[in-house]
Parts: structure tokens; C-alpha cells; sequence
């Protein structure tokens, strides 16, 4: 193997990794703790002093003097001044909303009873009424954070759907007409900690919501740990990560592609290519070195991937490879290898997969239709992402005829007097008097 110092990422063995090596791909760390504090008390300014807290920090986080802290008017002129020049960024957003809407609509429940020895039961669905949306922003565009967090709210029927994002002199018009095309209800340009405290508990301005959903800073995560339990969130969400299971049919330039992909986001995300065969180890890193240079994000792409939480391994075997992501929990699993179905039945921990050479994370990121706000930092053991079911609440409903009472009555009454509750049983007695 082709070990060179100057190389920005090597090729290791899993078999001789060691215990601190693993844990650096196991333990990943969203680095929320560091900003815990000083969230904190972001939170509470915004709690005890509403709008006049929002515009501080505007102006000391963003420095922006904000006037209208709620722009709602200005996400259907800058929809509107992009159609008028026929912008193809316009007819971009309004596919990727058609998609991620199709795909939504299909993860909608339906309400249901059924009849079991004269016992009536069933499960209703209905949306929250108030949501928050945090999209990343100011003067960078990120349209696709705002459909992939708008999109599935308004599909599952939530009447307002607001959305915090960051200030600036002039918020990019893109980003304001993906809002727009989304369907939300409401905008208020205010960002980071601040934003989320503001969606949590309102302001003058801002309507207090009963969930937030969507990505942010190491601020943004820190602020959404400390308002759960007042408001709902989606999850705590760290850097963005990928993890490319790859045998010898796969494609080293494509494997690369996918790497550098993700490691332009941060200098914190994870990037992890795995295979069993040598050859094609040695030639995804050979792809990868020969494709940074020239890069806009060529830094944050060689800081990515030389951090201790990325690179190239060679497993004995796919099942050694297997057993890795199982293990890791990919925010993005891509799995480009020639059983590549067979694979994914062995992976239960994931949270979202990418099959094949032709499906990049990066159609998942943008077009494809499922939802890019994804659980990271080994989350994808314990949750999903987001989806339709994010903003609905379940109740159960049930109905019982005198007959089903009846032939249950014995066990109820036996429990309930087991757990010296007399009037659970009282009440059972009684309708039989």
C-alpha cells in the first residue's frame, strides 16, 4: 500500500485499528457541550426580553440592524422576481418541492377502527397546529433546507408553519423563494440560538411553536437541547457524515466524488469509504488526492477528511465491512457494490441509503424526493429522520359493547385490585349492577 505522508487521506486496516482509532469513527461529537453555557444565556435574554434581544444579537452575531424582524411579504416578491427572469433556479426548487411532496404524501397514515369481540379500536392521526423550521442562511442559499423542512409540515396539515432564518443586509432570493414554494406561513429573519429561543417561547413578533425542526451550527443544536421539554424538536443533529460500503465492481472515481461531496460542508464532517478489496482502496484515495485541488472548499474538504473520524479502510471481508456500519450508523449510507440489495438487508442502522453508482447522497440532498434532515453521530440506532409523521400526534380510540366489558371484566378488576387501585375495579362493577 501507497502509505505516503503527503497523501491527505491513507488507506487503514479495520482489523488494526485501535481502541482510540474506533472510538473516533464510533463516538462522533456534534461538540454541543462547549456552547452550552453561553446558549444558555442567549435563551434566556430572548425568553425575559423578547424582539429587543433579537435585534441585539442581530447586530452583534450577524451585524445586521434589523428592522422588520417578520419578512413573510418579501419570500412571494423574490418568488416572483425570479420567475419574471425566467430563473432556471426557480424551476429547480419548484421540482425538488415536487418530489419531496410526492414522497411525503405517501408516508401520510390513515385513520382506522376495527371490531375484535365487540371491543370498537382504533388510531387517529392529526397534525400540530404550530411549527418552526429553522433554515440556515443570511446571504447563503440553502433552498433545499428550507423544502425539506417546510414541505413535509404543510403535508401532514399544519395550519402555520414559521420559518427562523439568519438576517443579512439582503437574504438570497433563492433561499426566500424555496420558502415560498415550500408553503410557509411565516418568516422572521432571525438565526443561530437566538432564532430557536424565539420560535420556542415568542416575542413580540414571533408565534411561539410546539415543535422545530431542521439543521444548524453547534449553536443551533446547543439551543434546541436546551428548549426541549418546553417545545418538541426533530433530534440533535452534529456535522454531516457518509459512509460508502464499496466492493471491486465499484467505481473509484465515484466513491471519491461521493467523499469530497460531503467533506466540503465542515471541517468537522465525517467521510468513511470501506471495502474488502485493496486494490479499490488504494484507488479511491488516489481519486481522492487527485480531486481537491481546484476545489472552492479545498481546505474544509483536506481538513475533513485527515480528521481522525474519516478515511479509507480495508476490511478483511464486506462482512467485516458490514459489521463497521452497523456499527457507525451512517447519517448517509451509500452502498455501491454488486449485492447491493443483500448488503442493505444486514444494515439496520442508517438513516438514509444510497444504492448503487448512479444515486450520489447528493440526489438525496437536493431532488430525489425522501428527506435530507437525517440523524447523525450514530443517532440513525435510536431514530429516523425527518418525515410526515414528524408533525403528526396519534390518539387511540376505543369502544366497547356490554358483552366485550363484560367477558373482559374479570381480568380488569383482578389487576386493578393487584395494584391496590379499588375504584378501577369500582368502576367496572358497577355498570354490571
Amino acid at each position: 500500500m501507497n502509505d505516503s505522508e503527503n497523501r491527505t487521506v491513507a488507506v487503514r486496516e479495520v482489523s488494526e485499528l485501535s481502541p482510540d482509532e474506533r472510538r473516533a469513527f464510533f463516538d462522533r461529537d456534534a461538540g454541543v457541550e462547549a456552547v452550552r453555557d453561553d446558549v444558555r444565556g442567549i435563551v434566556d435574554r430572548v425568553r425575559e426580553e423578547g424582539d429587543v434581544a433579537l435585534r441585539e444579537f442581530a447586530e452583534k452575531f450577524d451585524d445586521v440592524a434589523v428592522g422588520n424582524l417578520d419578512i413573510t411579504d418579501a419570500i412571494e416578491r423574490a418568488h416572483d422576481e425570479l420567475a419574471d427572469a425566467n430563473d432556471p433556479r426557480l424551476e429547480a426548487i419548484q421540482e425538488a418541492a415536487a418530489n419531496v411532496r410526492e414522497f411525503h404524501e405517501r408516508q401520510l397514515p390513515e385513520d382506522y377502527r376495527e371490531t375484535v369481540d365487540g371491543r370498537e379500536l382504533g388510531r387517529r392521526f392529526r397534525p400540530i397546529e404550530y411549527a418552526g423550521v429553522y433554515v440556515p442562511g443570511g446571504t447563503a442559499a440553502y433552498p433545499s433546507s428550507a423544502i425539506m423542512g417546510v414541505v413535509p409540515a404543510k403535508v401532514a396539515g399544519v395550519d402555520h408553519v414559521a420559518v427562523a432564518t439568519p438576517p443579512a443586509d439582503d437574504i438570497n432570493p433563492v433561499t426566500l423563494a424555496a420558502i415560498h414554494e415550500a408553503g410557509a406561513d411565516a418568516v422572521y429573519q432571525v438565526g443561530g440560538a437566538q432564532g430557536i429561543a424565539a420560535l420556542a417561547y415568542g416575542t413580540e413578533t414571533v408565534t411561539p411553536v410546539q415543535k422545530i425542526v431542521g439543521p444548524g451550527n453547534r449553536w443551533v443544536t446547543a439551543a434546541k437541547a436546551e428548549v426541549r421539554g418546553d417545545v418538541e424538536i426533530d433530534f440533535l443533529a452534529g456535522p454531516s457524515e457518509v459512509l460508502v460500503l464499496a466492493d471491486e465492481t465499484a467505481d473509484p472515481e465515484f466513491v471519491a466524488a461521493d467523499l469530497l461531496a460531503q467533506a466540503e460542508h465542515d471541517p468537522n464532517t465525517s467521510v468513511v469509504a470501506v471495502t474488502d478489496d485493496a486494490d479499490t482502496a488504494e484507488a479511491i484515495t488516489d481519486a481522492v488526492e487527485s480531486s481537491i485541488d481546484g476545489r472552492e472548499r479545498a481546505e474544509t474538504i483536506r481538513e475533513a477528511l485527515s480528521a481522525d473520524a474519516s478515511g479509507v479502510l480495508l476490511a478483511r471481508s464486506m462482512s467485516e465491512a458490514v459489521l463497521f456500519a452497523e456499527e457507525y450508523a451512517a447519517e448517509h449510507l451509500s452502498i455501491q457494490a454488486e449485492n447491493d440489495e443483500a448488503l442493505l438487508d444486514r444494515i439496520t442502522n442508517a438513516g438514509s441509503a444510497f444504492l448503487g453508482p448512479y444515486s450520489p447522497v447528493a440526489a438525496g440532498d437536493y431532488a430525489a424526493g425522501p428527506n435530507h434532515v437525517l440523524p447523525t453521530n450514530g443517532g440513525a440506532k435510536r431514530y429516523g429522520g425527518l418525515s410526515t409523521e414528524t408533525f403528526l400526534r396519534s390518539s387511540t380510540v376505543q369502544r366497547l359493547d356490554q358483552e366485550a366489558l363484560s367477558t373482559l371484566s374479570e381480568t380488569i378488576t383482578t389487576l386493578a385490585e393487584a395494584e391496590g387501585l379499588e375504584a378501577h375495579a369500582e368502576s367496572v362493577r358497577r355498570r354490571f349492577e
